[in-house]
């Protein structure tokens, strides 16, 4: 594939993932949605499909990264060109914010009927159970190294024919279900950095601040976390 439809497959994934995983967070979120209250279950199970689905929907025109501390991990492992990685995480960002937006438009009606800033920011990006942003960094370090680690495992495995991308949805959702409580697991700078940027900039019905004093734990840790995976993964004995 070339260049530009590998970056254009991870514009694509990335909406399609943010479509779908920010959309399980308004299901459950947003006043009257028919899924409200739904829980916890529900969104570990929602981002979970979303990954598979957003996955199967980019992979056969490029890698299907559609997350930054997975593109800067594979490259240092040596399994990606780091020609690309500024584009693919410029287009993951961007990719996000599509995503993002199209979420605020399929529930439109909701966020009038929806008085709770918090609901409405959690629809868009994460934010710490417990407010202690170096030890929520912390949790997005674990989170996204076992994300990454196990990613460059599974390049060492043959899965039969079309089922990858649900071995990683499985990934996805016990990530979520083990250790997504402490910071509602980001483990992904595109998935949090994009949906803010919507949340800033889209006339959303009663929002509030879209808390930018907290947006560098979900990048600074999925990057650190996936820099450290590919740095142990390095000096195995494979």
């Amino acid at each position: 594939m070339s260049d530009m439809t590998q970056i254009f497959s991870e514009f694509l994934g990335t909406a399609m993932l943010i479509l779908l995983g920010s959309g399980v967070c308004a299901a459950v979120n947003l006043e009257k949605s028919k899924a409200q209250a739904s829980g916890w279950i529900v969104i570990a199970m929602g981002w979970a499909t979303a990954v598979t689905i957003a996955v199967y929907a980019s992979s056969f025109m490029g890698p299907a990264h559609l997350n930054p501390a997975v593109t800067i991990g594979m490259a240092i492992a040596g399994s990606f060109s780091w020609n690309l990685v500024a584009p693919f995480i410029l287009a993951q960002v961007l990719g996000a914010i599509v995503g993002a937006t199209l979420v605020w438009l399929a529930y439109l009606p909701h966020w009038e009927e929806t008085k709770d800033q918090g609901a409405i920011l959690g629809t868009f990006a994460t934010g710490p159970a417990i407010r202690k942003p170096a030890v929520n960094a912390i949790t997005e370090i674990i989170g996204t190294f076992v994300l990454v680690f196990a990613l460059l495992a599974f390049g060492q495995t043959t899965f039969a024919d079309g089922t990858n991308p649900m071995v990683v949805g499985i990934l996805i959702l016990a990530i979520g279900l083990s250790l997504g409580g402490p910071t509602g697991y980001a483990i992904n700078p595109a998935r949090d950095l994009g949906p803010r940027i919507a949340h800033q900039l889209l006339p959303i019905k009663n929002k509030g601040t879209s808390d930018w004093a907290y947006s560098w734990v979900p990048i600074v840790g999925p990057i650190v976390g996936g820099v450290l995976a590919a740095l142990l993964f390095n000096v195995l004995p494979i």
